[in-house]
């Protein structure tokens, strides 16, 4: 008897500790262009000056999940599958859970740019349809073979207007957007049952661009697991979509409580960043924007991932100065030290 009591306890412990996981707030960062920065000599430092490889510094940060980019055919192979199983190796040495984000391209796709690869240029939409599916699984049977646990993918990157232009413009074809995304989710789960597909739209502040797109994907029967938000104050102001960052914030808080009300589906802050230049103002937008998404949004926001911090130069939203964490990055320090407690 005392036995089957020790069983069942613990079969108990187990489906609450497997819970209370499912629930966690998560804090990342997507790093996908480290090793392009290692293979350019350049080199990251800690604020005492001692040298880091990037995932460990995003470690020593509080963070506890990795994002990373896969292209088709990338020129120089940066952020191809071998590239990006490289990086996932790194995550799981230090424990850090992995996202992935197919952008269905040779090179970036975002709101403005969705250039079908090169290989694929001359398929019909069911080959097409077919090939994206491929792809899908064999990247993600590759980091599987590799023993790699990703929790989290993508299917698309800020597929605000669809993806895989023109035959996937969601203004101009809605159903084959649908017939894409559903195309991802079946190769996703095909390899990561439990992994949550994400779709993923920028300007999270605008819940008119989220009604079109998920009310599209709703009647044609596209499924996800989870809403992916770009949350940005620069680019919102830059858009006139908003006037200053407490509109971002109020406005992407009430978006992620709709969206859930709306689909049932909870949100998470994919991609976020703010100026490298004034690190004092940007620390305190990150920890409003961490603290929103945390204690604001009725616990239907799960994350809050930084993108490219590391980035300096000709990009304005990194985290970074002279090779070295700014106090952006201390947002996040914060946060995990709160979230233990």
């Amino acid at each position: 008897m005392r036995k089957i009591i020790f069983i069942i306890s613990m079969m108990f412990l187990c489906q609450l500790s497997q819970a209370q996981d499912n629930t966690k707030f998560w804090l990342g960062a997507d790093i996908s262009g480290t090793t392009e920065l290692e293979a350019r000599g350049q080199r990251l430092y800690n604020l005492d000056g001692e040298i880091r490889e990037n995932t460990a510094l995003m470690k020593e940060y509080g963070m506890n999940a990795i994002r990373l980019r896969v292209w088709v055919n990338p020129r120089g192979g940066f952020c191809d599958k071998n590239d990006v199983l490289l990086m996932a190796k790194r995550a799981k040495y230090y424990g850090m859970a992995v996202m992935i984000d197919f952008h269905y391209s040779d090179w970036w796709a975002d709101p403005g740019k969705q250039h079908i690869p090169a290989a694929w240029q001359y398929m019909s939409y069911d080959e097409m349809r077919m090939t994206l599916k491929w792809h899908t699984t064999d990247v993600l049977q590759l980091l599987k073979d590799n023993q790699i646990d990703v929790r989290w993918v993508q299917v698309g990157n800020e597929t605000t207007h669809g993806f895989l232009w023109p035959m996937g413009k969601a203004e101009e074809n809605m159903e084959h957007y649908a017939g894409f995304t559903q195309a991802g989710y079946e190769a996703v789960k095909s390899v990561y049952p439990d992994a949550d597909v994400i779709v993923h739209l920028d300007a999270g502040c605008d819940q008119k661009r989220y009604d079109f797109i998920f009310d599209g994907l709703r009647k044609y029967g596209a499924h996800y697991d989870l809403i992916g938000i770009s949350v940005y104050p620069y680019w919102d102001k830059e858009a006139k979509l908003e006037q200053d960052t407490e509109g971002t914030i109020r406005d992407f808080v009430a978006n992620v409580k709709h969206l859930y009300e709306k689909y049932g589906v909870n949100s998470m802050i994919v991609e976020t960043g703010t100026e490298s230049k004034k690190p004092i103002e940007g620390k305190k937008i990150m920890s409003d924007i961490i603290n929103a998404a945390l204690r604001q949004c009725d616990g239907h926001c799960l994350g809050v991932f930084y993108w490219a911090p590391e980035l300096e130069g000709h990009y304005p939203l990194g985290a970074f100065n002279n090779h070295r964490p700014t106090i952006i990055m201390d947002a996040f320090k914060e946060a995990a030290r709160q979230l233990k407690q």
